[in-house]
């Protein structure tokens, strides 16, 4: 047992061999100093939402392009080829997003809504907090337009609209824009898993399909 003892310690002894003069007696609440990169990418918005496009379609999301204008006619266009009589949405949900949509009964959130009457629902419709390009990870965190946890990981079906300027290029820069304290789901592609021969299933934990609908101006 010393001798094992005696290891450790001269193991961490050699570990702070080379540390700074001085380092033991510096304040614990000082900022640290960190110059690492935090993006590999070009942060310009055509590049940030390219990147994220093709990551998300690696990970099986359908993605879309969209203007502003656009969106009503692609949301109801989605539902129409889904084939989905019922919408899941939250209460602060855009008007304008559903402004075509027709025939599919809307389920609004709210604390009254059960996992069991979500399971019967077709379809859910939401904004997102934010996505990261580097890894094609959109974020949902109850906020604005993104209604409960729950509305995205019972239905068999989520579209997600993300605009270009919640679109960052890495999590370093993610994380300081989210809150730590509120209800996140991080999403990268459909709900998969796969046994130990490598068979993937989808919609075990989430969502079967996910259309990721991408908002920016043609130009951007």
């Amino acid at each position: 047992m010393s001798d094992s003892r005696e290891q450790v310690l001269a193991r961490i002894r050699t570990a702070l061999a080379d540390r700074p003069a001085g380092a033991a007696d510096a304040d614990p609440d000082a900022e640290v100093r960190r110059d690492c990169l935090v993006s590999h990418l070009a942060e310009d918005p055509a590049t940030l939402i390219a990147v994220l496009a093709e990551n998300l379609a690696d990970y099986r999301a359908v993605v879309h392009r969209s203007t502003d204008r656009e969106l009503p006619e692609l949301i109801a266009r989605l539902l129409a080829e889904r084939g989905a009589g019922s919408l899941a949405v939250p209460a602060d949900l855009p008007a304008t997003w559903l402004a075509a949509v027709e025939d599919v009964r809307l389920v609004t959130d709210g604390a009254g809504l059960t996992a069991a009457q979500l399971d019967r629902v077709d379809s859910a419709l939401t904004g997102c907090a934010l996505a990261v390009a580097e890894t094609g990870t959109i974020v949902l965190d109850a906020g604005a337009a993104q209604g409960r946890r729950v509305l995205t990981l019972v239905p068999d079906h989520h579209i997600c609209v993300v605009r270009a300027d919640q679109v960052v290029a890495s999590l370093p820069r993610a994380l300081p824009r989210l809150d730590p304290a509120r209800p996140q789901t991080w999403i990268s592609g459909p709900s998969a898993t796969s046994d130990i021969e490598l068979d993937r299933v989808e919609g075990v934990h989430g969502p079967r399909r996910l259309d990721v609908v991408l908002v920016a101006d043609r130009t951007g």
